[in-house]
């Protein structure tokens, strides 16, 4: 049964649709990270700092990989909600197989790519020797689960897509609990320490793709049930999910190639730092999920109801969901703030490592607001099929400008803080420009044209 029926999704009411899509996208992301937040809580309490450092010293390239293909993942999303939202299910059966033959494909090749460029890669990041072994050992374990991660999350958004973002988290919560018990084993008991940790989120990423895929294969009568003779690339499809997922996927590289050049910026603060900013990245995890939980949500619902010609509600809905995203997002940064040590104390005993993460919380949750217009607004476009501009805006000036903070500034001024600041200066910035595109660019009247609709 899906969670949020077509009818609701292009009538009922706003708020209460994009809730109830919202919440099993959050908590099914919030079980998602804590297939490495468990790694890093067991890690930093039954191995120690070094290792802690090692496996969050894989982070940015992990996210680089990945990200390449979620941004096509989100392609083949919005496809499909378009064609679902125009009661089209021939469409959304094509589409459905080829995202899975894609999904299988360029699984293999991340899996390739992962594994060889492994030591390489944390060589060119600046990892120091004292844990340069242990953070290669586990990017090439965890790159071993390329192939069911990128078919979990086809799969996930092929779900999301038709209106149903519960079994998702229903999957996400089975497969975080099997982590959480092999985390416990390989590492407490077995002491595989770092490969362990590695070894345990592949097995669990297995049990979300399995579990994911026989779901959807379990759909007859559906659009988006599996048949294997179906199983294969539609030029045509493949062109319209490339169209929107390849800008997507780019603005996701530059993003983590700009995360990996911050990564490199904090290694060269010394182990502490390096423990501390992978620490910080578990609790700040909570902030990205919610607001990239709304953008998923209004990705959606924007693409059903663009599909559908309801093109006022698309932007009623825009509104709604930039409310909800300003009111917890200032929540958020409250609670972090003031509770910035118990909060790392829970990752780490280790003085030198809460006192460097405490000072990144002050200096970063008070400015998440600036970043909300780039995730709901840019989630609205892609949903009615514009990537173009959006991606540009991002690219240019979130990416690249700070890449040239990075490249410029810290150099000079050789600080924690000056590598943090580069988050603030270019969210003001891009933030500002999507909201005059929003308002002033056209682009509905460009998404209209291209799909030939009235």
């Amino acid at each position: 049964m899906k969670s949020v029926k077509q009818a609701d999704i292009l009538t009922g009411s706003i708020p209460k649709q994009l809730l109830l899509f919202f919440l099993p996208i959050w908590f099914g992301t919030l079980f998602q990270q804590l297939y490495n937040t468990a790694d890093t809580l067991i890690v930093g309490n039954f191995v120690g700092t070094n290792a802690l450092a090692a496996v969050g010293a894989t982070g940015p390239f992990v996210n680089l990989l990945v990200g390449l293909f979620v941004g096509l993942c989100s392609g083949a999303g919005v496809v499909i909600a378009q064609s679902w939202g125009a009661h089209d299910p021939e469409a959304v059966d094509r589409q459905v197989h080829t995202a899975l033959v894609l999904s299988v494909g360029l699984g293999a090749l991340l899996t390739v790519l992962g594994f060889a460029s492994a030591t390489p890669m944390m060589r060119l990041m600046g990892t120091p020797e004292e844990i340069l072994a242990d953070s290669a050992l586990y990017l090439r374990i965890y790159s071993l689960g390329m192939i069911p991660q990128m078919l979990y999350n086809m799969g996930t958004n092929i779900l999301r897509a038709i209106g149903d973002s519960k079994r998702p988290l229903y999957f996400l919560i089975a497969a975080s609990l099997v982590n959480i018990v092999l985390d416990v084993v390989f590492i407490a008991v077995f002491g595989w320490g770092v490969a362990g940790a590695a070894l345990a989120t592949v097995l669990s990423q297995v049990a979300s793709a399995v579990l994911t895929l026989r779901c959807i294969a379990g759909s007859e009568g559906t659009p988006w049930h599996i048949r294997a003779e179906k199983l294969r690339l539609h030029t045509e499809v493949l062109a319209a999910i490339c169209m929107i997922g390849i800008p997507a996927a780019a603005q996701s590289a530059m993003y983590n190639v700009s995360n990996m050049l911050i990564q490199s910026s904090m290694n060269s603060f010394g182990t502490s730092t390096i423990a501390a900013w992978g620490v910080y990245g578990k609790i700040d995890f909570v902030f990205w999920m919610t607001i990239n939980s709304l953008g998923i949500a209004i990705t959606t619902f924007a693409g059903q109801n663009f599909g559908a010609r309801q093109y006022d509600r698309v932007r009623n809905g825009v509104r709604v969901c930039m409310a909800m995203a300003a009111g917890v997002t200032l929540v958020i940064s409250a609670v972090f703030y003031n509770a910035a040590e118990p909060l790392f104390r829970l990752f780490s005993q280790d003085d030198a490592v809460v006192a460097v993460g405490v000072g990144m919380m002050h200096v970063l949750t008070p400015v998440y607001i600036t970043y909300i217009s780039i995730e709901v607004l840019s989630g609205a476009l892609r949903g009615c099929g514009d990537v173009r501009v959006p991606t540009l805006i991002t690219v240019f000036f979130v990416c690249g400008l700070r890449v040239l903070w990075l490249t410029l500034m810290v150099p000079r001024y050789h600080t924690i803080a000056t590598v943090e600041l580069s988050y603030p200066l270019t969210w003001t910035l891009a933030s500002l420009l999507f909201i005059l595109y929003y308002k002033r660019g056209g682009w509905l009247n460009r998404c209209k044209a291209a799909k030939g609709l009235e």
